[in-house]
């Protein structure tokens, strides 16, 4: 048949925001007050919450913590009257109207990967559904302990599916083709030396067909040397030979 073929680098990773910021006060003092809650949005420059300077005999104006970011509360890391100082985590700040998918990516393939290579990306939540994405981000250098290169993909996420923190799985395409004839993988056997299909002949017999052999898919082989529309051999391949 003719079908529509990726070739892809399957891989392993871990989605985060596009920006995260986590925000500290600037005094120290007793949180007063959370103005915001986790899930609202939030502008940057405005108050997340407000901080009371805590020094006996003197009034103070309640102390604002500010976001730096535009985006969305993620976390919010201290209950009210909790001890604070500029070393305290107040809130997480994400933008996550785009994600990062960060993939460690084995030495080998270094070579098949670059700078906007397109890429698809499935999470556990939506395990139906693959977002699109481009590479934005390849490590210059590789790490000399695991000897993988970090690679990042970016994904539109304006509706908000996918969450920082999700585990993902990331197809790098390294060849596509659209419309190609293909077999079954496990219908091309090698051998002599070459690849080959079989096809069942007249008198019930099995005809060895030398093929070409293109992109490879774990199902589908791109193949020529057989015409489109061929009943071909996908099972008992074992030991079969021209004529058998």
């Amino acid at each position: 048949q003719a079908r529509d073929l990726e070739e892809y680098i399957l891989l392993t990773g871990s989605v985060r925001a596009m920006d995260e910021a986590t925000l500290y006060p600037r005094i120290s003092g007793k949180l007063l007050k959370n103005l915001l809650k986790e899930g609202d949005t939030v502008k940057k420059d405005e108050a997340v919450a407000l901080i009371e300077r805590d020094e006996v005999g003197t009034v103070y104006e309640p102390a604002p913590v500010p976001s730096t970011l535009t985006g969305l509360v993620g976390r919010i890391y201290q209950d009210i009257g909790a001890s604070v100082n500029p070393q305290t985590p107040i809130a997480l700040v994400v933008n996550q109207e785009q994600v990062r998918v960060a993939v460690d990516v084995p030495e080998k393939y270094i070579g098949s990967v670059f700078k906007d290579q397109r890429a698809r990306i499935k999470v556990d939540a939506f395990p139906d559904t693959y977002f699109s994405g481009n590479v934005y981000r390849v490590s210059p250098v590789v790490d000399s302990r695991s000897r993988n290169t970090l690679v990042e993909v970016l994904v539109d996420n304006k509706d908000g599916r996918l969450k920082s923190g999700m585990f993902a799985e990331a197809r790098l395409i390294t060849a596509s083709r659209s419309a190609a004839l293909s077999v079954p993988a496990g219908a091309v056997v090698s051998q002599d030396g070459g690849n080959f299909v079989f096809v069942p002949a007249a008198g019930e017999l099995a005809a060895r067909l030398p093929v070409k052999i293109g992109i490879k898919t774990d199902e589908f082989v791109q193949v020529s040397g057989v015409r489109e529309g061929a009943d071909i051999i996908t099972f008992g391949l074992y030991g079969l030979k021209d004529g058998s």
